[in-house]
């Protein structure tokens, strides 16, 4: 069964560089989106097949937050990572974490290796 995983960041250069990271992993379609308000449409349409969403915080429109919370909202078994550059001593930040609405985290610059190993990890939770 071929799983969706989903990375959503508006920086075009982050995405190409993790697609062409990530497009190796078998048994996964790999989409990506620089506009969140996309990516939950994309979402909804294919939420039976959706396995993980890795999204930037800060974007345009809808931050990843608001986009992982709609998200788990729909549908609790999805994997969500959150990354973001800047310091998350938010509330909600650890409210979500604290309530397993972010299931993991990646601090920026990212490895490339980390990347890898968190996406791995969340697919492992999926079975």
């Amino acid at each position: 069964m071929t799983r969706i995983v989903s990375i959503v960041d508006d920086e075009i250069d982050i995405l190409h560089l993790f697609r062409d990271a990530l497009q190796d992993i078998p048994e996964i379609s790999l989409f990506t989106f620089t506009d969140p308000t996309l990516a939950f449409e994309h979402f909804k349409y294919n939420e039976s097949e959706y396995a993980v969403v890795l999204s930037d915080f800060r974007m345009p429109g809808m931050n990843g937050m608001e986009l992982i919370k709609k998200i788990k909202d729909r549908k609790q078994s999805v994997r969500t990572i959150l990354m973001t550059a800047f310091e998350t001593n938010d509330i909600l930040f650890h409210e979500y974490t604290a309530n397993k609405i972010i299931n993991g985290f990646l601090q920026k610059p990212i490895r490339l290796v980390d990347v890898l190993k968190e996406i791995n990890k969340q697919l492992r939770a999926t079975k």
